[in-house]
């Protein structure tokens, strides 16, 4: 079970597609304590206790960071087998004194870095309009000598999507191994927006390939996701959107939502499932059933087992409506899941068999390359 804590609504940037509205607000240890209760209480026995520290930056509130990390390992119904922290930061912030708290509470580590300089400036600056670029590919080196498979996420626009594959060769240039690339699903994709896709995601394909026969593989969530998947026959019940029930975001005010990325200003209303002072959790605001869309043409396809037409913020965000999917989902999963078939036929000649894929440790290839 998944829950997020905006530890901050504050921000140091002014990133054109950050779907959190900035405030100047800041978690309370007491409201906490008050929802790390809750996080315990709720999430069954039997599952893992999933904590992400989210914002804004939350490196703002570095010991504050601190003092809550302490409260989740000094509850009652911590363990360390079954709770695993995370955190995501925008990368502009990171020392060795952050990454040493890192390290000894053993929270994962990502940053965001759209691709090289003319790519990641374009949408993420500083509030004085400055890009960011400099300082978090320094960081980004930094933090790969504390972390060697740390995340890094790239955001990609219908300005940038054509550079994909120059952010994947920038990225592997400065050590990453774990690229995960995600679209901008608030931005207005034209269908003439989404033509390129099948053609950008097939180069990345072979970049893929390329890595793997150089002896020295990449994570890349948009081919390895997939390859999973068709490994498996398709995604699992428990793979899909959960939001509401096995996923929650907590806002600074105690409200409760069903995914962070619909925080959004924290108004109290839309998506908001009630308040951890004041209400029990209340019912998601959803049209039908999260995690199964609504239109006729998914039903259909041969390939809607392999798809994320399930994912209900992505859809919301695109749509305004939690089951319903746009033509860019449709489109890039679409492309996605060619591209893996093609990595798996081309690479088969070869004796690559992604059984790390199989039993569902993608990460395994990499981690085995960085252990060596």
């Amino acid at each position: 079970m998944k829950h997020t804590l905006f530890i901050t609504q504050r921000c140091n940037l002014a990133c054109r597609y950050c779907y959190i509205q900035k405030k100047n607000i800041t978690l309370s240890l007491e409201m906490a304590e008050k929802i790390i209760d809750f996080i315990f209480e709720h999430t069954p026995e039997n599952e893992t206790v999933d904590i992400g520290f989210f914002g804004g930056e939350p490196l703002l509130e570095f010991y504050l960071l601190k003092d809550i990390a302490e409260i989740v390992i000094n509850h009652p119904s911590y363990s360390a087998d079954r709770v695993v922290l995370r955190l995501v930061s925008n990368g502009t912030l990171f020392s060795d004194e952050v990454a040493g708290f890192l390290d000894e509470y053993s929270i994962g580590f990502g940053i965001s870095c759209d691709g090289p300089q003319f790519v990641h400036n374009k949408s993420r600056i500083f509030k004085n309009g400055k890009g960011t670029s400099k300082v978090v590919e320094e960081n980004i080196k930094h933090a790969l000598q504390w972390f060697p498979i740390m995340p890094v996420n790239a955001v990609y626009s219908t300005e940038t999507v054509k550079y994909l594959p120059e952010t994947i060769e920038y990225l592997s240039g400065l050590g990453v191994k774990n690229i995960h690339l995600n679209p901008d699903i608030s931005s207005k994709w034209s269908i003439e927006d989404t033509a390129c896709l099948e053609d950008i995601y097939a180069q990345i394909g072979q970049q893929y390939i390329d890595f793997y026969m150089e002896g020295d593989p990449r994570y890349i969530s948009l081919i390895d996701s997939k390859i999973t998947v068709i490994l498996r026959g398709g995604y699992r019940p428990d793979e899909k959107c959960s939001m509401g029930k096995g996923e929650l975001a907590y806002a600074p005010s105690g409200n409760i939502y069903p995914c962070e990325r619909l925080v959004a200003g924290d108004d109290g209303d839309l998506h908001c499932l009630g308040n951890i002072a004041r209400d029990t959790i209340l019912s998601v605001k959803c049209e039908g059933p999260v995690g199964v869309a609504t239109n006729i043409e998914c039903h259909s396809c041969s390939l809607k087992e392999y798809c994320m037409n399930w994912c209900g913020c992505t859809n919301y965000f695109s749509t305004g409506k939690y089951n319903q999917v746009n033509h860019l989902i449709c489109a890039s999963e679409k492309a996605a899941i060619q591209t893996a078939v093609g990595v798996i036929e081309k690479t088969r000649e070869s004796g690559i068999s992604f059984s790390e894929h199989l039993s569902g440790t993608p990460l395994m290839s990499i981690i085995g390359e960085v252990s060596s």
